[in-house]
Parts: C-alpha cells; structure tokens; sequence
C-alpha cells in the first residue's frame, strides 16, 4: 500500500490528485489491474469528475454548500457536522482501472481529493490488484 499526503488550504476545496495517483501506478504496475484509492478521514472525501473546467468543482462546492448548510443546528459538539456529511455524500473511495500500466479514465475526468474541513495535511492510500 502507498501513502500520499496532500495539504490542503481552504476549508471547502476539491484538488485534482491524478497525476499524483499516475505517478504511483508508473512506479509500481506495468501490467493490468485496479487501484484503489481511499482517503482514512471523516471530513473529506474522494470523487471522480470533470476536471477541464473549473467551474465544475466551484458548481459541486456550492450547490454541496447549498443543500448540507454550516449552520443546521447540528448536535455534533465540534461545529464540523457539515463535513461529515458532505463526505458521505461524496464517499471515501474510488476504484480504477488500470489497463498495461496506466490508469483508464474518460477524456475530461481527473480524481479529486475533496476536503470539507480545512485546511489540513491529509493522507491518500493506495492499494493496487493485479490479475
């Protein structure tokens, strides 16, 4: 299994990880298989989305803003209820494919690490599979 970790700097932000995840699949796999990649955290999350336009991820972050709110009275004593939230929404693992040592993904997708509780260091762990 493979550590990345990854500084984040806003308190809601979804930052592209592909090349980071491809660096690693370079490193290790030249054959066929599948990755996964998990995030060990509560208050961010992982996901796979376009990532030729910016305006995708601020359209993600704000209609997340909009329907999971900061403030719902929440019970959750450390103010962050809104990012669990958000990060089962998103989930906290993806899988891809891998075909003769590169990952597979359509010709607008990227994998983001999606962080709802910044700014923090988090960590990306990645497991692969071969055949």
């Amino acid at each position: 299994m493979k550590s990345i970790d990854v500084s984040t700097n806003s308190k809601s932000e979804m930052i592209d990880i592909t090349s980071k995840i491809n660096k690693y699949v370079n490193d290790i796999m030249d054959d066929n298989g599948v990755i996964t990649v998990y995030v060990p955290h509560t208050t961010c999350g992982i996901t796979i989305n376009e990532g030729a336009d910016p305006a995708v991820k601020s359209d993600i972050l704000k209609t997340l803003d909009q329907k999971i709110p900061w403030n719902n009275n929440y019970k959750h004593a450390e103010g962050n209820s809104a990012a669990h939230i958000k990060s089962s929404v998103m989930g906290s693992s993806v899988n891809l494919i891998v075909r003769n040592g590169r990952i597979q993904l359509g010709t607008w997708q990227k994998v983001f690490l999606c962080e709802f509780d910044g700014p923090r260091r988090r960590k990306i762990w990645i497991e692969y599979f071969t055949k």
